[in-house]
């Protein structure tokens, strides 16, 4: 598994650029992480639903997948 994580960089980064950020004007994941964080970037809802927890586990997880096959390979060139 660990090594999957490492070898697969390319593919994450694509799904990253792709399934991570669409739709692409503005960025859809962006916008949610946002909303998380504090600011209403959506309509005049101030609460999250399930279909938005489960829109940014979908979004993120390239971005996670990323960001741990990086970490995987930089400690293993040091």
């Amino acid at each position: 598994m660990k090594n999957q994580l490492k070898q697969n960089w390319k593919l994450f980064l694509i799904a990253s650029l792709t399934l991570g950020l669409a739709p692409f004007n503005p960025p859809h994941f962006v916008g949610k992480l946002n909303w998380i964080l504090g600011g209403n970037a959506f309509s005049g809802e101030n609460t999250m639903q399930s279909k938005d927890l489960f829109d940014v586990f979908l979004h993120g997880t390239p971005w996670v997948l990323l960001l741990i096959s990086g970490v995987l390979n930089i400690s293993k060139k040091k």
